[in-house]
Parts: C-alpha cells; sequence; structure tokens
C-alpha cells in the first residue's frame, strides 16, 4: 500500500484542481499563509511548502509584500510527439546553437558551466603535484582498466556516507560522466531500440541517441518533481524500450528533484519490467540545503541501475573524471571502457582521490552549495524583474540552472540570435526536445557570480523579449 502524500502536498494539489477548474482564476489572490494556517490547523511551513511547490509548477507567483496570486494559464506553443517513439536529429542545432557565431561572449548565460572562480584551483594543482607523487611505475598500468583504486576507495566511502554499501569493484572509472552515460547507454542497447528520456531533457542525451541510432520516448516531466510515471508506465507497454536515461535529482534543465519515495516507485516500475535505468546523477551533491537526496539506485534490489556521477560539476571541470556504479553491469562496461579509451587521465584521477583524502571537499562543497543558491536567488529575482507579464520560472532546490517559460508566442530562438549580436547566450528550449519543443522556453545558468554586468544583461534580454510581437 502506497504513503499518503505530505500534508503540504495534499494542500497544493487541492489549490492546483481549483486553480486549472477555474474556480481561482489568473489575478486571484490566494488565502495568506496565516489565513490557511488558521484555516487549516497545520503550520506555517507547511503553507509555504504547498505555496512554493504551486509556483514551482507555475500555477501562482508571489508578488513583494502582496502574497501570492494566481498565474496566466500557459500551454507550450509545441509539445513532444504523443505517444510516439521517434528517431533524434538534435546534433547539428546543438552545435549551432551552443556556438558563439564569432560573438563575444561577456554573459554566458546559455553555458553550461559553473564559473572556475567557485573552484579550489590552487588546493587542486597541490593535489595534482602531491598525487602524481606517490603514482608507482606497476600502478600505472596495473589499474587501468577500472581506474585508480584510491579514488574509487573514496567515492565507495561517500555512497556509504548516503547509506548505500557499494564495492570499489563495482565502480568504473571514466573522462567525466559524459562517457560513462554513453558507455552504458552503447551496452545497454542496439540500434532502432526504444529509450525512455524526460521532456524537456539534456540535450547531450539526445546527441548520445542520434549517435547510436535509438529512438526517443518523450516522458513528460513536472517541473518540481520530474519525470510522470504514470505516462511512463503507459509508454512501457507500448514501445517495450531496452533503457532508460534520467536525472532524478535537480534535473537539466528543469532543476527538478524527484521525491525519494517516486524514486522508489520508478525503480521498482523499471525492475518490473527489465528495463535498466541509467541516472544520470551530476548535480547530485549541489543541494542548497540539507543532505544531499539519495539517489534512485538506493532503491535497486536487483543492480538493474547505472548510477553515473562526475567530479566536473563540483570540483574540477578540466580533469574529466566521472564515473559509473554499474551494478551487475560493472564487468561489461570495464571492458567497453577497456576497449573504448583503455582509461582516464591517471595523474588527474590521483590528484582527486588526494584531495578528497585531505578532508576539504565537504568544505568546499558547503561554500559552493551557497554561493549557487544566492545566485539563483539574484537570477531569478532579476528575471521576475525585466521579463515581461505572464513569465514563469521555475524554482529548483539544487544544482544550478533555471528554466524560463516565457508567455506563448514568443520565440527562444530568435531571442538567441538576438542575444548573440549584444554578447548574452542563452540556451533555447528546441535544444531540449526531440521534436524540437518548447520554442517559448528557455534555460538560463546560475553558476556565474553576480555581478551589475549580469543584472544589465537580463535587463537587456528582457527589453529583446519585450521587442518580439507574439
Amino acid at each position: 500500500m502506497s504513503a499518503e502524500p505530505p500534508r503540504y502536498r495534499r494542500l497544493a494539489d487541492e489549490l492546483a484542481r481549483l486553480i486549472r477548474s477555474g474556480a481561482l482564476r489568473p489575478g486571484d489572490r490566494l488565502p495568506s499563509v496565516r489565513q490557511t494556517q488558521a484555516s487549516r490547523g497545520c503550520s506555517a511551513a507547511t503553507v509555504f511548502q504547498a505555496y512554493h511547490r504551486l509556483e514551482s509548477l507555475g500555477l501562482v507567483h508571489a508578488a513583494e509584500r502582496s502574497g501570492y496570486f494566481v498565474s496566466p494559464l500557459t500551454l507550450p506553443t509545441a509539445r513532444p510527439k504523443a505517444g510516439e517513439a521517434q528517431p533524434v536529429a538534435v546534433s547539428e542545432m546543438v552545435f549551432q546553437l551552443l556556438g558563439t557565431g564569432g560573438h563575444e561572449i561577456h554573459a554566458p548565460l546559455g553555458s553550461a558551466f559553473i564559473s572556475p572562480e567557485l573552484f579550489p584551483l590552487d588546493a587542486l594543482r597541490r593535489a595534482l603535484a602531491a598525487g602524481s607523487k606517490g603514482i608507482t611505475p606497476a600502478e600505472l598500468t596495473q589499474q587501468l582498466p577500472g581506474g585508480h583504486e584510491g579514488l574509487r576507495r573514496q567515492i565507495a566511502l561517500r555512497y556509504l556516507r548516503q547509506g548505500l554499501s557499494i564495492a570499489p569493484e563495482e565502480i568504473v572509472l571514466t573522462d567525466g560522466a559524459l562517457e560513462g552515460l554513453n558507455l552504458s547507454l552503447q551496452l545497454l542497447t542496439r540500434p532502432g531500440d526504444a529509450v525512455l528520456v524526460e521532456s524537456p531533457c539534456f540535450y547531450a542525451a539526445l546527441q548520445a541517441l542520434e549517435r547510436l541510432g535509438l529512438r526517443a520516448v518523450e516522458v513528460p516531466a513536472d517541473p518540481a518533481e520530474g519525470a510522470d510515471l504514470e505516462r511512463m508506465a503507459a509508454l512501457i507497454a507500448r514501445h517495450r524500450p531496452t533503457a532508460c536515461w534520467l536525472m532524478t535529482s535537480f534535473q537539466n534543465p528543469l532543476g527538478n528533484l524527484m521525491p525519494p519515495e517516486k524514486k522508489r516507485v520508478l525503480v521498482a516500475l523499471l525492475e518490473r519490467h527489465g528495463i535498466p535505468l541509467i541516472e544520470d546523477d551530476v548535480y547530485a551533491e549541489l543541494q542548497h540545503e540539507g543532505a544531499p537526496p539519495p539517489p534512485a539506485k538506493a532503491y535497486s534490489t536487483c543492480g538493474e541501475v547505472l548510477h553515473c556521477g562526475s567530479f566536473s560539476k563540483t570540483l574540477a571541470p578540466g580533469y574529466r573524471v566521472g564515473w559509473v556504479a554499474a551494478g551487475r553491469f560493472a564487468p561489461a562496461l570495464r571492458r567497453a571502457k577497456l576497449s573504448q579509451s583503455l582509461s582516464g587521465s591517471w595523474p588527474a584521477q590521483a590528484a582527486v582521490a588526494h584531495y578528497l583524502q585531505g578532508g576539504g571537499y565537504d568544505r568546499h562543497l558547503r561554500t559552493l552549495r551557497r554561493a549557487l543558491a544566492a545566485q539563483q536567488q539574484a537570477l531569478t529575482a532579476a528575471v521576475r524583474q525585466y521579463f515581461p507579464a505572464g513569465t514563469r520560472v521555475s524554482q529548483p532546490r539544487g544544482g544550478y540552472f533555471i528554466w524560463v517559460e516565457l508567455p506563448v508566442g514568443h520565440d527562444s530562438l530568435a531571442l538567441q540570435r538576438a542575444a548573440l549580436q549584444e554578447g548574452i547566450s542563452l540556451a533555447p528550449g528546441p535544444l531540449f526536445s526531440a521534436g524540437a519543443a518548447f520554442r517559448h522556453c528557455l534555460r538560463l545558468n546560475a553558476g556565474l557570480p553576480w555581478t551589475p554586468a549580469l543584472d544589465s544583461a537580463v535587463a537587456r534580454l528582457g527589453q529583446l523579449i519585450r521587442s518580439q510581437a507574439p
């Protein structure tokens, strides 16, 4: 028997039904937190959680010192093809739209990277030197296929702190998470197979499907809680996919976080149908508050989850050190790594291992999380200030992206071209869909220290949006 949803969720769902039915109309003011607390007999925290959920779903918005109001209802101008398993052809668009066209970019809001200013570069340089000193000639050849043994032990210890017992032998080190994700997908599929992905979806996942000749089955994703599992179950019955690639924590681009119980249901659904899960979890340790969320792998009982992580988003992008905790697939994945690239960079792996052993990583993460939370808050406030009425903004509780939905009729592709002319980059919505949906949406990067120049860039984006004629 499934557990009853938490109280804030029940309150949010009730209000969402009233909004969608028209009982609460755009512009209506919701009861104040104090009024709702008194009428429902619940805590202020419960009410705030419910209202924040409604805000993340785009159903309400907060007005400073005035409370919460029902937002204008909008629908995407393009949606993924319902229920279809479709071939993917996004790479050319990705290459074109992520390029700068020769323009000098001073506001890289379309970037997928955190500012290097936020990483402990001096400490990493020292770790690189110290780690390299300890490398023996035997290590340079004997441990190549699986990767640096000391680093695999450190990663296993970090899993243990989350309650997961994962042996170092299950962990395969890769050149960043992206290689691990691609190797996992290649291992599990054959050309023509169908693969479940979220919609909107990380564009590199779509590129991987395209390269391997696979078909995308797009599962609608809730901006707060991730993939729609009821829809997923129907798509599984229809298409019999051979694999599933999801981000369950702070997904790129929406930033959603799948609740623990929903992760449990997801794993049970996939395991019931014998579908391995490739869990892209590179943002998991970038939660803004509290402990890192448990991965979906924590709920697997038969080794069907390949959990992919990386230090590129949290510590050292240029070192390209990632891993896969591959469950029962570890031996096959190790062989695939050996045949494709033999090994990752041994000095880089040794440097990260040395840094983790020194105990400074968690202190760095605490500082990084605070910075990202503050930067996201500043970017979100600027979007709300400068973008037109009816704009919706996601409210992730981790990571460093925000997803912006403009009023219907606006064109993020045209906006991207105009912004490049002024040295501002952004990631337009069609990048994140096999069917080029979400044309009125865009992703912005909150991984940059907030400056007056960035504030001016967001203000200029708002002017460019207003100049479009929906």
